[in-house]
């Protein structure tokens, strides 16, 4: 339903990047009163309430968003780039292969800087090729590295798993990236 995708991209904009912009107050941990978030949402012409933001919430493909057990708050549960949130996570020791998908004209610098968070807080990784695909589909023709994960283990480098089950770190060294050419069905570069 194209309400359903405006309302998540308005969520996405304003739990990940940009609650200042109706004036919504995070918590470190990414946390807003669902209460605050309706009434600046609606007084910024965001049509929202409460039994809508529950059927987003639940129909996420990504699962972008989680409400509290108590169902009282609501957050990204990653992907931010504001500085009011800095959650904290527990360090995880990742599985054996973590994907990152991204579109071809980020090659060059991928391997000249390795993959960095940018504006966000996190390199974000995938378990799933497909996943990893569609995500650098979004930006352009994709392209997939595959990520040494146990030895970035091995040399100190800590892992976390958002509640939607993608894996996050904070840089991915080029020595740690294997570049897998998709026209010869998934073999390294």
């Amino acid at each position: 339903m194209k309400e359903h995708t405006q309302i998540s991209k308005f969520l996405s904009l304003i739990l990940r990047h940009k609650p200042e912009q109706i004036g919504l107050q995070l918590d470190q941990e990414g946390w807003a009163k669902i209460a605050e978030l309706i009434e600046a949402a609606q007084q910024h012409n965001v049509p929202l309430d409460e039994a809508l933001l529950q059927v987003i919430v639940e129909q996420n493909d990504k699962k972008r968003f989680q409400i509290s057990e108590d169902g009282l708050m609501i957050r990204a549960v990653q992907g931010h780039s504001t500085n009011m949130v800095q959650r904290q996570m527990i360090a995880l020791e990742p599985p054996q292969y973590l994907y990152h998908g991204t579109a071809s004209r980020f090659i060059d610098s991928i391997q000249t800087q390795g993959l960095i968070a940018g504006q966000r807080h996190y390199v974000h990784l995938s378990e799933n090729k497909e996943t990893a695909l569609n995500v650098g589909q979004r930006y352009g023709k994709p392209v997939l590295f595959l990520i040494n994960t146990p030895q970035m283990y091995k040399n100190g480098f800590e892992f976390h798993q958002a509640e939607n089950g993608v894996w996050l770190t904070i840089h991915v060294p080029t020595q740690y990236l294997s570049l897998i050419d998709q026209t010869k069905t998934g073999s390294l570069v």
